[in-house]
């Protein structure tokens, strides 16, 4: 009979909070109805909330009375908290006299939780724990404390965890923006990894001057979530976002920078927050249309969700922290708790702001631009012999990109790569490093969802410190992850000493050599090296995904530059038993190692010229004729080399290389002007100076692609004619 008795007060008391809770949290963001498209209370509800709550019997008439001549007064950033302040009546009409103040009068619905909270909290003092009463006790109380914990989120410090049931607390393991595929869209979420679920909420849009408040989507209880695998689930297609407008997105979030920095001398305070406010609108839009790695989760239903992401690692940490909590966790949760979590988030979290480069106050261009030079050496301590090859991860405005993949070392415990990558940085901060266990089985329906069915056998991380990498010379380090540990040199150089263009001391060479000694030399109107390479690309690369992307291995490189420079006979037979990403990044160092760009020193800024031009007619006259006005060796090598990647791109839907891609690669290495001075950095000057996306870049990236977008390049006169369409190379 106790039990029945206590249970029905409980039931209560439960019932008693959730009407306060649907009085006070709308309270907050409660606005008029003619300024907002929200749900919100009507004058009808509140009177209804009114009534049901004792306390509030009293005061209901007055309020209400008093509230609503104001109706068509009220202001859309008034809240029904700061009318009931202003209310003097409701204060004179009360014949409570402990009431000095409607402020006072406000509280009292929540000062009857706190003192039931004294008596719970003596009665779980007084009572055994082996009484039937004692869980019911402690229900009541933890049920009392995440209320209150709820409506004080304004004014108390970030919480840690709430109390769940047998005393445990729930606490958060981790938070992040994501992005959810729903229906074909991207949708961008805030997820958040208790101890004993997963919460994915969606945060409200808010007035001015209004606090965060979330809306939760869905949650799934850790003991009943699955990952699910492409196989396992009828897939929606990922809708790709074309590379065109993610870099258009960059180039975006560039400009703002150098504007927040202009102003900041200028001290252009408004002018600051407004740039402010879009790049966080530019950084939201990139967060959201940039992964397309899908991870997907489901319910013991069977019902799945699918995140999308840019990173393996990551996906690998999600699973391993769910996976490890699964083996722990109990889950209760009920309406009323599911909404004080939610509300509790504001408080929980640990990631703020929406935007990826999380910009501090003084330094909106963080992070390294430049190249990082890797050298995968080995690594130690496998148990069983692997297959085993590692992928290298950099940040990449903010979000983690995959640049470069040792090959596969068979059967060994002690593998030994001895590969070194050039890996280009655009303001980043971390080098990620990942060990997978080769699989031989791999459909090409996961291959385009960046889906692998290869093992994660290890992954660790390197901050890319400034000051550590300042020096030129090799960084010796070791990567130690789940008792394995990987060996890695790393050395970097930055934007201002990577692209200045430095003629070769060895005029009997290829390599920063004038192409038309080059030409001249071997009789030919296309370098040989330019031609041998793409016979070869062509005849077994033309399907390598990220072909010309894709960094190849270091030390194959220069072993072919050498034998190129050397005018090795045998640099054909080498060629075809090397990577063809090794081959690719040959071609490429070739043009960027020009003592000119191929585009030469003196038309370039014609062309920068031209590009910007607005009639189409006009564009078209002057880039034609600024292309013909090119030396005959450069230009017989561009149309060679255009023609190529033309074809490259016809396979774009197997090796994901478009126009924009190939111009993305090749505009900066056949336009960047040699006459650029290189400034050292001083003591002073971080060496993080510039963008990679500047404007000028993107200048050199469109002058390409232009060219490549032409179906033909006219000729003027009978002497192009014959030059262009020459079989002799």
């Amino acid at each position: 009979m106790r039990k029945w008795v206590l249970s029905g007060i409980l039931a209560s008391e439960e019932t008693y909070l959730s009407q306060l809770e649907a009085l006070l949290i709308p309270m907050k963001p409660l606005k008029a109805a003619a300024t907002t498209s929200q749900p919100m209370l009507t004058f009808q509800q509140i009177e209804t909330i009114f009534f049901k709550v004792p306390e509030l019997h009293e005061i209901h008439k007055d309020f209400y009375e008093a509230l609503l001549p104001r109706v068509q007064d009220w202001s859309h950033q008034q809240c029904v908290g700061d009318l009931f302040q202003k209310l003097n009546l409701i204060v004179k009409s009360t014949k409570d006299s402990d009431c000095s103040s409607s402020t006072a009068l406000l509280y009292r619905p929540v000062d009857r939780v706190t003192r039931s909270m004294l008596v719970l909290h003596d009665l779980l003092k007084h009572t055994p724990s082996s009484h039937p009463d004692f869980p019911l006790l402690q229900d009541a109380l933890r049920i009392s404390q995440n209320f209150l914990s709820s409506i004080n989120e304004e004014i108390t410090p970030r919480r840690q965890s709430m109390t769940v049931k047998k005393g445990e607390n729930r606490q958060l393991l981790r938070d992040r923006f994501m992005v959810e595929l729903v229906e074909g869209s991207r949708k961008l979420r805030h997820v958040f990894l208790f101890t004993d679920l997963l919460l994915c909420t969606k945060l409200k849009k808010q007035a001015a001057g209004k606090g965060q408040q979330y809306d939760c989507k869905w949650y799934i209880p850790l003991a009943d979530l699955t990952f699910q695998t492409i196989d396992d689930c009828e897939s929606t297609p990922i809708p790709l976002v074309q590379d065109e407008e993610i870099d258009a997105m960059k180039i975006k979030i560039s400009q703002f920078k150098n504007e927040i920095q202009r102003e900041k001398v200028r001290k252009g305070q408004k002018v600051i927050e407004r740039l402010r406010k879009k790049l966080s609108e530019q950084e939201s839009l990139l967060l959201l249309m940039s992964p397309n790695m899908a991870f997907r989760v489901a319910n013991r239903n069977g019902k799945g969700f699918t995140f999308l992401i840019s990173s393996d690692y990551e996906r690998a940490e999600w699973r391993e922290i769910i996976r490890e909590q699964q083996k722990k966790c109990d889950f209760s949760l009920t309406s009323l708790e599911l909404q004080m979590l939610t509300n509790s988030c504001v408080k929980l979290q640990t990631v703020h702001t929406i935007p990826m480069t999380m910009n501090k106050e003084d330094d909106e261009s963080s992070g390294l631009y430049g190249f990082l030079n890797v050298i995968v050496h080995s690594a130690s301590g496998l148990k069983h012999s692997l297959n085993l090859y590692c992928s290298l991860e950099v940040d990449s405005f903010g979000y983690f990109v995959n640049k470069a993949k040792t090959r596969v070392y068979r059967d060994s415990t002690e593998p030994n790569w001895n590969e070194e990558f050039e890996i280009e940085l655009e303001g980043s901060q971390t080098l990620r490093l990942l060990c997978y266990d080769k699989c031989c089985t791999k459909t090409k329906q996961s291959r385009e969802e960046g889906e692998t069915s290869d093992k994660i056998v290890a992954k660790g991380q390197l901050k890319l410190d400034p000051q550590t990498l300042q020096s030129k010379d090799w960084q010796r380090t070791v990567i130690s992850m789940n008792g394995i540990e990987v060996k890695l040199s790393v050395k970097f150089t930055s934007r201002e000493f990577s692209l200045k263009r430095m003629p070769s001391r060895k005029q009997s060479g290829v390599f920063g050599v004038k192409i038309n000694t080059v030409t001249k030399r071997e009789r030919s109107k296309v370098p040989l090296i330019v031609r041998q390479c793409v016979e070869e690309i062509e005849r077994r690369g033309m399907e390598e995904v990220g072909i010309y992307r894709v960094s190849g291995v270091a030390t194959d490189i220069q072993a072919l530059k050498a034998s190129f420079d050397s005018n090795n006979k045998d640099v054909s037979v080498m060629m075809r038993e090397m990577d063809v990403n090794a081959i690719a990044g040959t071609l490429k160092l070739y043009f960027r190692e020009l003592p000119e760009p191929l585009f030469t020193d003196e038309l370039y800024p014609n062309f920068a010229g031209g590009i910007a031009l607005s009639d189409s007619v006009a564009k078209e006259s002057c880039m034609l004729n600024l292309l013909l006005s090119l030396p005959e060796p450069n230009l017989v090598t561009f149309l060679f080399l255009l023609d190529h990647l033309k074809r490259v791109a016809e396979n774009e839907s197997v090796n994901k290389m478009s126009f924009h891609n190939l111009a993305t690669v090749f505009g900066p290495t056949l336009l960047r002007p040699s006459e650029k001075d290189s400034k050292t950095p001083t003591s002073s000057q971080p060496i993080s100076l510039n963008d990679s996306w500047s404007l000028e870049v993107m200048s050199q990236v469109q002058v390409l692609l232009y060219f490549l977008q032409l179906e033909s390049i006219p000729t003027p006169d009978s002497k192009r004619q014959s030059l262009l369409f020459s079989t002799e190379v």
